[in-house]
C-alpha cells in the first residue's frame, strides 16, 4: 500500500506530535510525524528500513484528530508497524513472542475460560505473575482481569437466543472478547437494555476486533480476523440488522481501520453500518424521556467519574455518555478530561512500557480523585482496568448504568 501521497499532504505542523501521549512522557519516542509521514517519505529510498521506534506507538490514534490535513497517521503507523513485525522483528525475540500472545488475547482466553476459577488461581497468583515478568516481559504490577463463570456466548445459547422478534428493529451484536470472556455483564446489559426498546438482538459468530493486533503489528492475524467478521457481519447487514458494539475500539476497528488496511468485499458495507451501541440507541429511540423519570437515589445508582476513551474521541463520541447521564435525576456525571488513560489495549501490559502508562495515566486518575462520584464510568475494557488500577474505584459501562436505570425499574420505554 503506498502511501506516500499522504505524506505530502504534512506540512510540519507538529500537531500530531503535541497530541501524542507517548512522546509526552518517553524521550526517546519520536513522535507520529517521525512515524507516520516522515518515515514514508524516507521509504522513496528502497533500501531504508522501518525505525525500530514505531513499536513505541500506543496505537491510541489521537494524532488522526489532530491533524489538520488529514494526513492517515494512524494508518501509515499500523501499515509500518506491520512490516517493521514481518520483516525485522526476530521471531524468536522475547518481544515478539510476548506480543503475540498479547495480540491473540481471545486464543488464550478462550482456553482460559473453560476451567475459569482455576485460571484466575493460577494467573492472579503472584509467583506466576513474576515469571510472567521474567521470562515474557508481561508486567507483574496488574492483576491478571478474572474470567466470568460463564461466557456470555453460553449464556446467551442457554438463555435461547432473543426474547423479541423484530422486523424492524434489528442488530447483530458485536461482543468482541473481552465482553464474552471477562465483562459479560456489560454484554448481558446490551441484551436487557435493547430488548427493553423492542429490537431483535442477533449475537453472530465473531472474532477478534483486531485492535490488539494492529497495536502489535501482528497484520497477518488481523487479517484472518476480519475475514470473518467481515463476512460473518456481512451476513447480518444483509438480513437487516445494523451492527452494534459494546467497546469503542472494537467500533473503531470495524468503522475506520478495515477500510484502512484490509480490501475484503464486504468492508465498506460493514464500516458503514457499525455503530457503538450508546450512539445507536441515541440515533434512533428516545432515550431522554424515559431516563428522566427515574430518580437515581431510589435505586441505589451512584454519582460518576467519567473517562471517554481515545477511540471514542476520535468517533466523535467522547460526550454522549455525560450529556445523556444530565436528564438521570440525583446522579452527577464528571468527565475527568481529555487526557488518555494511558493502558491503550496492551501498551500498558507491557513491562518496559508500565511506567510510561501510569505517568499518562496520572492526569486521569487525579481528576477522578476530586471528582464526586468514587465509581469510574466508560465504553472501553482497557481503559476500565487502567481506571481500576489508578484510583480503585469500581468501573461501569454506560449500558450498565441505563440497565439500571431503565430495566430494572420497569420504566416504560
Amino acid at each position: 500500500m503506498d502511501l506516500r501521497p499522504g505524506a505530502d499532504s504534512c506540512y510540519k505542523c507538529t500537531s500530531c506530535d503535541t497530541s501524542c501521549p507517548v512522546a509526552e512522557v518517553d524521550d526517546s519516542f519520536p513522535g507520529p510525524k517521525f512515524q507516520g509521514p516522515e518515515q514514508w517519505r524516507l521509504k522513496r529510498k528502497e533500501d531504508t528500513e522501518i525505525d525500530d521506534s514505531i513499536t513505541g506507538c500506543s496505537n491510541c490514534m489521537r494524532c488522526d484528530g489532530a491533524c489538520p490535513s488529514d494526513v492517515p497517521l494512524s494508518q501509515m503507523h499500523n501499515t509500518a508497524r506491520g512490516e517493521y513485525v514481518e520483516n525485522q522483528q526476530p521471531k524468536l525475540s522475547r518481544e515478539y513472542i510476548r506480543n503475540r500472545i498479547l495480540a491473540n488475547y481471545g486464543t488464550l482466553a478462550g482456553l482460559g475460560s473453560k476451567v475459569p476459577r482455576l485460571t484466575n488461581a493460577i494467573m492472579g497468583n503472584s509467583l506466576v505473575q513474576n515469571v510472567n515478568e521474567k521470562l515474557l516481559g508481561i508486567t507483574a504490577e496488574r492483576d491478571f482481569p478474572e474470567f466470568a463463570d460463564r461466557t456470555f456466548r453460553s449464556w446467551w445459547k442457554q438463555r435461547g437466543g432473543p426474547m423479541v422478534e423484530s422486523e424492524d428493529k434489528r442488530i447483530a451484536y458485536f461482543h468482541g472478547d473481552y465482553a464474552n470472556y471477562n465483562t459479560v455483564e456489560v454484554a448481558k446489559a446490551l441484551v436487557r437494555v435493547y430488548e427493553a426498546f423492542g429490537y431483535e438482538i442477533l449475537v453472530p459468530d465473531q472474532r477478534c476486533s483486531g485492535t490488539p493486533m494492529f497495536a502489535n503489528g501482528m497484520l497477518d492475524d488481523a487479517r484472518r480476523s476480519a475475514a470473518v467478521n467481515v463476512e460473518s457481519l456481512g451476513d447480518a447487514i444483509e438480513r437487516g440488522y445494523d451492527v452494534v458494539a459494546s467497546c469503542t475500539s472494537c467500533s473503531m476497528a470495524l468503522r475506520q481501520e478495515y477500510p484502512e488496511l484490509f480490501d475484503f468485499e464486504g468492508t465498506e458495507t460493514v464500516a458503514a453500518n457499525t455503530y457503538d451501541a450508546l450512539e445507536y440507541l441515541l440515533i434512533n429511540e428516545n432515550v431522554i424521556d424515559p431516563l428522566s423519570e427515574v430518580d437515581a437515589d431510589d435505586h441505589d445508582i451512584p454519582d460518576f467519574a467519567y473517562h471517554a476513551p481515545c477511540h471514542s474521541r476520535n468517533q466523535g463520541l467522547d460526550r454522549q455518555a455525560v450529556e445523556l447521564f444530565r436528564h438521570l435525576d440525583g446522579v452527577d456525571v464528571a468527565d475527568v478530561g481529555d487526557s488518555c488513560s494511558g493502558i491503550s489495549g496492551t501498551y500498558g501490559w507491557k513491562e518496559e512500557k508500565y511506567e510510561y502508562s501510569m505517568e499518562i495515566g496520572e492526569e486521569m486518575f487525579e481528576h477522578m480523585e476530586h471528582a464526586e462520584g468514587q465509581t469510574g464510568m466508560t465504553e472501553c475494557p482497557t481503559c476500565s482496568m487502567q481506571m481500576e488500577h489508578g484510583t480503585g474505584y469500581e468501573i461501569d459501562h454506560p449500558l450498565q448504568v441505563l440497565e439500571a436505570a431503565l430495566v430494572d425499574t420497569d420504566v416504560e420505554v
